[in-house]
């Protein structure tokens, strides 16, 4: 026979399930203000100020020589790629378990007003490839798995 102990924790279970995730209840909009390279643009927050967003889970080669960075092979590509994607278009941003990296960007799976999930459409196409860090790793399957076709059926940079 249950224990009243086994029911207070079914209740709690069906609560915890009930309750949405960040990434299911975050609708807003956002306006991308300027594009860095293949993983990194700026968009302007709720708050109006300009904020710089980081793909989850993705590396696009290097756009500009920077530091002791050098140009990427097909990184001009990929930027050129992500902008005509999100020049004069709005975003709306999911997040994993850690919101910000070390830099103070924030962290994000971007997704189109189409629908486009643009961390895995850059995979899939080529214009990026898979850079997963724990504990923002939900999606790491699926990229791994885009990264794997894409390579295969020689696209963007795997040519």
């Amino acid at each position: 026979m249950p224990r009243p102990q086994h029911y207070l924790l079914l209740v709690l279970f069906l609560f915890l399930c009930t309750i949405p995730s960040p990434a299911q209840t975050n609708s807003r909009w956002y306006q991308v203000s300027k594009i860095v390279d293949g993983d990194t643009f700026w968009i302007i927050n709720a708050k109006g100020q300009e904020e710089k967003i980081r793909l989850i889970g993705v590396d696009a080669p290097e756009s500009r020589k920077t530091g002791k960075k050098e140009i990427g092979y097909y990184g001009k590509e990929s930027k050129a790629y992500v902008t005509q994607l999100l020049t004069g278009r709005k975003v709306r941003l999911e997040y994993d378990v850690s919101k910000y990296d070390r830099y103070k960007r924030t962290l994000a799976y971007v997704y189109l007003e189409n629908g486009t999930f643009l961390n895995a459409f850059l995979i899939k196409n080529g214009y990026a490839s898979v850079m997963t860090v724990p504990p923002n790793v939900r999606h790491a399957d699926l990229f791994v798995q885009l990264q794997r076709e894409a390579r295969e059926n020689k696209r963007g940079l795997w040519k």
